[in-house]
């Protein structure tokens, strides 16, 4: 006779499960950190100690610090290598900008940082991943961005400098927020064109901001969505859970907004354009010249993003380098001296125009190592550029990385490099200049070198709070 029996566990197995269920996860945790610290190919690498244990650190300090000034201490103390991710370095020599970001194709191709702010774009200069397929549509567009294209426009930017001078002038004698007016003009893409110029630029169409005296909510929008990408990037799983979510959450992401109204703006004026192809030589008609040309591999969709970049990848970019020029020349009275005189010495012999060309403006060394000295001591890009390291690793500044780290620059710890610029990196000093190429024309070095001379040539300007320092935000 057969009987079945039934075993129950132990009470006291449940009680040790119930009573310790915490060690697994302490245990994991424990072996996480020891890894990170001890064992991981970066841990040699100096920096803060939660940086080398989660992305979170870097995203807390790009949302709620100026990265850029928190960057540059980083290096000071750490040196030229700093560990701001478990898997994340960022480089501080520039020796090492040719070797992350070379000319050609890169050997470093774009983290997935770059994938919150491409979206679902194809076309993208600044954001696309695809090495082989932004360098056939850099070749396909680099027509609009040809020498004789770029001096081409500009009359358009000597159109916006009369109207910006037309406003300035009803203001002689009051205490005037240049930082608003520059922004209303630099309207622009990064590193390249300006705000109201933009518009006269890309689709010879102004926007009407400098007339106004006031945006229509676009440089909110803009700067909301730079800085939500900023720290989305670090940590792009978020971005994509929330694409994901969106149909039933809604909308929660500043980036977003370049999805809104500038690209229906940029579907209007480009479908005008397209309507009326004549006219003015413009980028938008550059554009419409490539997708001619290569109507498969460069859409009419394609322009439309291309001329969205041009309005929303980073308004503030040349807004915050003529910011800059202005606050260093009022703040050193010296140097506004020496400008103003190269100036007046200039008009009095007859060698400038109004409104000055760039031309003009190109051969007064003093007015372009002014520019050089501004751009130098206050990029305007204040983040760091991700790249990730290729199969079969590198050696930087003498530190194997393994494939697939993710390695940064920043231009504000490079432009502060005392091997390059000498003990008096920090210093404000236009001289070191004087005896360096300024380079090639691009639209940026167009309007830093049209504007500059024609605000200090009209207007003497003084800062209203000589002791108080300005404010800075980094996206």
């Amino acid at each position: 006779m057969s009987s079945s029996q039934t075993y129950l566990p132990s009470p006291h197995i449940h009680t040790f499960l119930y009573e310790h269920f915490y060690v697994l996860p302490i245990a994991f945790l424990s072996a996480y950190i020891l890894y990170q610290r001890f064992f991981s190919p970066l841990a040699r690498i100096p920096g803060p100690f939660l940086a080398s244990l989660t992305d979170w650190w870097y995203v807390r300090a790009t949302r709620t610090e100026a990265w850029n000034r928190v960057v540059v201490r980083l290096h000071d103390k750490y040196g030229p290598l700093v560990r701001i991710a478990p898997n994340g370095v960022s480089v501080g020599t520039p020796k090492a900008v040719r070797q992350i970001y070379p000319v050609s194709a890169s050997a470093y191709p774009k983290s997935d940082w770059y994938s919150v702010f491409r979206g679902t774009r194809k076309v993208d200069l600044f954001a696309g991943q695809d090495q082989r397929a932004h360098g056939q549509h850099r070749k396909m567009i680099a027509r609009a961005y040809a020498m004789d294209t770029l001096q081409g426009l500009e009359p358009y930017v000597d159109y916006c400098l009369e109207l910006l001078v037309e406003q300035l002038d009803r203001r002689v004698g009051q205490r005037v927020d240049m930082a608003k007016w520059v922004h209303l003009f630099s309207f622009d893409q990064k590193l390249m064109d300006l705000v109201d110029v933009i518009g006269e630029i890309t689709w010879s169409a102004s926007f009407g901001f400098i007339t106004a005296g006031a945006d229509d909510g676009t440089f909110n929008t803009i700067r909301t969505m730079g800085r939500s990408g900023c720290w989305l990037g670090h940590v792009p799983y978020v971005f994509r859970a929330h694409e994901f979510l969106k149909p039933y959450i809604g909308n929660w992401l500043g980036i977003n907004g370049r999805h809104g109204a500038m690209r229906d703006f940029a579907m209007r004026e480009t479908a005008r354009r397209f309507e009326n192809p004549g006219g003015k030589k413009d980028l938008i008609s550059r554009f419409f010249d490539a997708h001619e040309k290569n109507p498969e591999e460069f859409t009419y969709t394609d322009v439309i993003s291309m001329g969205t970049t041009q309005v929303s990848a980073g308004s503030d970019t040349i807004a915050v380098s003529i910011r800059a020029i202005i606050y260093h020349v009022l703040r050193n009275l010296a140097v506004k001296a020496k400008l103003v005189a190269e100036l007046d010495e200039a008009k009095r012999k007859g060698e400038l125009s109004n409104p000055i060309k760039h031309a003009e403006a190109a051969k007064l060394k003093y007015l372009q190592a002014v520019i050089n000295e501004s751009l130098r001591v206050h990029p305007a890009l204040g983040v760091n550029l991700p790249r990730v390291v290729p199969p079969g690793g590198a050696t930087i500044e003498g530190h194997y990385m393994p494939a697939g780290t993710i390695v940064s620059m920043n231009a504000w710890v490079v432009h502060r490099d005392r091997d390059v610029y000498g003990a008096d990196a920090d210093v404000f000093r236009p001289e070191r200049w004087l005896e360096r190429d300024t380079g090639d024309m691009n639209i940026a070095a167009q309007e830093l070198s049209k504007f500059i001379p024609t605000l200090f040539l009209n207007y003497d300007m003084e800062l209203a709070d000589p002791e108080k320092e300005w404010r800075e935000e980094c996206l």
